[in-house]
């Protein structure tokens, strides 16, 4: 059967949430690794026929490349050329540009991001797409609503080959600047404090943007998009992303039934690995979110994501609790089990020394927070950012305590799903 293949390596949340919703909409579908890929995967060497096309989710683009190697890079490139189809989201679509650490399968760049505030965008944004084209499912409403995840940009050229499928338009009512929610921040305070304090909140520096775009690499062809469309519960991306996996295999996309993926309450699934070991650690990363929520730097935004204040490693915590639930939730195939005994003793140390540092460094945040105004200098924030990368490594980097947890479930996940 004609299938699919998606990159799990350095995936995190954003490989569950693509994993997820491919199997909830039901697409022959096998996860890969960068080794795999290296070794021919995509070419069939390993035994099973070539997939039709390849996902690569979200995450960073360059730790992907890195995972990759020259190997691993060049077999992307020459299944593309031969025909497949490469299908890339956020940091994915971030690896199918050209520059450093890109497949140059796409001639344009990222942008590079001047100010700060450019990568704080999160929520449900109207886009402004084609009135037809062959990668647009035909029951695509006006102005549709994607969601975007703190996304990246892209550097636009004069390159008639690239196909923009789709522009930032106006924010929807769930988009968030950083940890504000635009719908509950008044128009004239939104204006007051560009022309006061020179902050401009709304995302007017994307209107116009392109979000999703799309070209040909030798016989086959790329979609790099920054929208998320495999978030569940978001009826326009979902419906898109039917649609491209549908095209992908060569099927008509309006003979496919199922096009919305159901929602993941991400905290309500009961455990089915009942290890004393996983069973602690659900609890201690339970009790850390609680601690991060008492204290006002942490809050559940919908029912797998949690937001937090800006500068917080809430985004750390969001892909570890994500990947511990996910491997709790699952029955242990033989090959988890014989792995998972021999770390665990060395898991359950690594969690309880996190849990008591996770713990101290957030009730220090807090307090640098509670004496900002009148005692700037209290606490140091040069300690604060020692605690913090020695917990979790430098920003976009995976490093830290965080590094060696989030590693050992990676690889449950795939010894069980993989």
């Amino acid at each position: 059967m004609s299938s699919l293949a998606m990159l799990w390596d350095e995936s995190h949340i954003w490989g569950l949430l693509a994993w997820r919703a491919i199997r909830e909409m039901g697409f022959p579908c096998r996860m890969v690794r960068a080794q795999d890929i290296a070794g021919g995967a995509l070419a069939g060497k390993s035994g099973a026929e070539p997939p039709k096309a390849l996902i690569v989710p979200g995450g960073v683009a360059r730790r992907k490349a890195e995972k990759l190697g020259d190997a691993g890079m060049d077999a992307i490139r020459e299944f593309t050329a031969s025909g497949g189809t490469y299908l890339g989201f956020c940091g994915g679509a971030g690896l199918g540009l050209t520059g450093q650490f890109g497949l140059d399968l796409c001639p344009w760049q990222r942008a590079a991001i001047k100010e700060r505030m450019l990568h704080l965008a999160s929520g449900h944004i109207h886009v402004t797409t084609p009135q037809s084209h062959p990668l647009l499912p035909e029951s695509m409403q006006e102005s549709p609503l994607l969601p975007v995840w703190w996304p990246a940009r892209f550097e636009p050229q004069s390159d008639n080959a690239v196909q923009v499928l789709a522009t930032y338009s106006d924010p929807g009512d769930d988009f968030w600047m950083a940890d504000l929610p635009l719908n509950q921040v008044p128009d004239n305070a939104i204006s007051h404090w560009r022309e006061t304090y020179g902050v401009q909140l709304r995302p007017d520096f994307l209107t116009g943007q392109p979000c999703v775009i799309s070209g040909e690499y030798g016989q086959g062809r790329y979609l790099l998009s920054y929208s998320h469309l495999e978030t569940p519960r978001s009826a326009d991306a979902n419906r898109w992303f039917a649609h491209l996996l549908t095209t992908a295999l060569g099927k008509d996309p309006r003979q496919n039934p199922i096009h919305e993926v159901p929602a993941w309450h991400l905290y309500e699934q009961d455990i089915a690995w009942d290890d004393p070991v996983l069973v602690r650690a659900v609890e201690i990363m339970d009790e850390i979110i609680a601690v991060g929520t008492d204290h006002f730097l942490l809050f559940q935004r919908n029912c797998w994501l949690l937001g937090w204040r800006a500068g917080i490693p809430g985004s750390n915590i969001n892909m570890l609790s994500s990947l511990l639930r996910t491997v709790a939730a699952q029955e242990p195939t033989e090959e988890a089990e014989r792995f998972f005994s021999k770390t665990k003793e060395k898991f359950g140390t690594t969690w309880e020394k996190f849990h008591s540092a996770v713990t101290g460094y957030f009730l220090a945040e807090r307090l640098a927070m509670t004496l900002s105004k009148a005692y700037p200098d209290a606490v140091s924030q040069q300690g604060l950012l020692r605690e913090r990368t020695a917990l979790f490594g430098h920003p976009m980097q995976q490093g830290g305590v965080y590094a060696e947890l989030v590693e050992v479930l990676e690889e449950l996940v795939w010894l069980g799903e993989g």
